[in-house]
């Protein structure tokens, strides 16, 4: 069993910065691939970004490419997520998930992870 744990949420103004940070843990030291989501209110869950086990991969969407950036430190085995120029349209619920296949490239599709974390909230206020 893979523990995924997200921290770092909170509110910020709009224009603010947060970093996420997501720990994953299991019996083994071995690395997984990790996504963040993302879910608001009324809305479906979507992907924020991902990044592949050793960080040669990794993949934004639209609307946070150029204000977010995913990177990893595998030697603590935890993937962060920094948020710049946050909008009040980033507020949501934010998910860190592990994927146990292995594949060298970032994956995008929520089914393709095992182990999801159980979300950290972030709002930004205007």
């Amino acid at each position: 069993q893979v523990q995924v744990v997200e921290s770092g949420g909170g509110l910020v103004q709009a224009g603010g910065s947060l970093r996420l940070s997501c720990a994953a843990s299991g019996r083994s030291s071995r690395r997984y691939g990790m996504g963040w989501f993302r879910r608001a209110p009324g809305k479906e869950r979507e992907l924020v970004s991902a990044i592949s086990e050793s960080a040669g991969s990794t993949l934004y969407a639209d609307s946070v490419k150029g204000r977010f950036t995913i990177s990893r430190d595998n030697a603590k085995n935890t993937v962060y997520l920094q948020m710049n120029s946050l909008k009040p349209e980033d507020t949501a619920v934010y998910y860190c998930a592990a994927d146990s296949s292995y594949t060298v490239v970032a994956e995008a599709n929520p089914s393709r992870y095992d182990y999801w974390g159980q979300g950290t909230q972030v709002t930004v206020s205007s």
